[in-house]
């Protein structure tokens, strides 16, 4: 079985966000990046279990430049047994989703999983596209994945429940919580990720569909007021003109 999982790069949840040329780009500077954690704890980790249980092959699979190449390496780290980078600077979802399914195209997968979103555009966008390039099956928010020969049964939460579906390869999935439990790379992983083979591939032609025209941080947090609990009038007018809540 052939495992494709996307990964992408994301600034840590503790960092500093600025920005920078009249605020049309993010500022990386003095960010710390990290493998985004849906694709890493999720996704990644669900296809190392059942190449564990079932056999075959996991790639790690990112679009973007050489910077990228240490959030690789990690998910090498992790248990991946290759990856590939196809060298292009991302530019939108579609553009990613594009250069994702030409690889895939060229390459065949049985399934492709990532995670449900990244942690700084939480677009959610790239794994239906993906799918709808590549005209297979796509189950978003999933939250467990069992195979049984070429039959996958997922489950997924809804309002009021839980969704079963069952679906042939190949497919697309997108990893939610519960998908699986994240794992720590070990020294023996981290050793072993410095000589296992990380493909850099150059961009399908592709061409961006929009573009960034400025970023604008949320408004800073103004300072508590506090209300009397005998005083409900009060309370109400500021719930409702000021903060707008009701």
């Amino acid at each position: 079985m052939k495992i494709i999982v996307c990964i992408s790069k994301a600034p840590d949840t503790t960092s500093k966000i600025a920005f920078k040329d009249n605020n049309s780009q993010f500022d990386e500077a003095g960010v710390q990046f990290i493998v985004n954690p849906y694709d890493e704890w999720y996704a990644l980790v669900r296809a190392l279990e059942l190449k564990e249980a079932n056999g075959g092959n996991v790639t790690v699979l990112n679009v973007g430049g050489a910077e990228n190449d240490a959030i690789i390496r990690k998910a090498l780290a992790i248990g991946a047994d290759d990856a590939v980078r196809i060298d292009a600077q991302t530019a939108d979802a579609l553009y990613v989703a594009k250069q994702i399914a030409g690889y895939v195209k060229a390459n065949g997968a049985d399934m492709i999983l990532l995670g449900k979103e990244t942690i700084d555009y939480n677009g959610s966008q790239v794994g239906g596209m993906v799918a709808a390039l590549l005209d297979v099956p796509y189950v978003s928010l999933a939250s467990k994945l069992t195979m049984s020969g070429t039959t996958a049964t997922i489950e997924r939460e809804i309002e009021g429940g839980v969704e079963i579906i069952e679906t042939s390869l190949p497919f697309v999935l997108s990893a939610a919580k519960g998908m699986a439990e994240a794992r720590i790379p070990n020294m023996r992983g981290i050793m072993a990720a410095r000589t296992k083979p990380l493909n850099v591939v150059p961009a399908f032609e592709a061409t961006n569909s929009t573009e960034i025209k400025s970023f604008l941080l949320p408004a800073a947090k103004t300072g508590c007021k506090y209300v009397d609990a005998d005083n409900v009038e009060e309370l109400v007018n500021l719930l409702r003109n000021e903060a707008k809540a009701i």
